[in-house]
């Protein structure tokens, strides 16, 4: 479903500077055919307030 992103140097540096401006990580992956879910702000909160509780991030697809 997804991989870690092949990175070319130039926007491996764009990466760095924004973590380094924001002070923040980032992750960056690939999807294969991935379509994401359209969420409703209700439904968006939901699953904020899940990845809260759980401990992990998720994301929102379309089966």
């Amino acid at each position: 479903m997804w991989s870690f992103s092949k990175i070319e140097s130039e926007n491996l540096k764009a990466i760095a500077d924004l973590e380094s401006k924001l002070g923040i990580t980032l992750i960056a992956f690939s999807d294969d055919g991935v379509k994401y879910a359209d969420l409703k702000e209700d439904a968006a909160k939901e699953v904020k307030d899940l990845e809260k509780k759980l401990g992990l991030s998720l994301v929102a697809v379309k089966a």
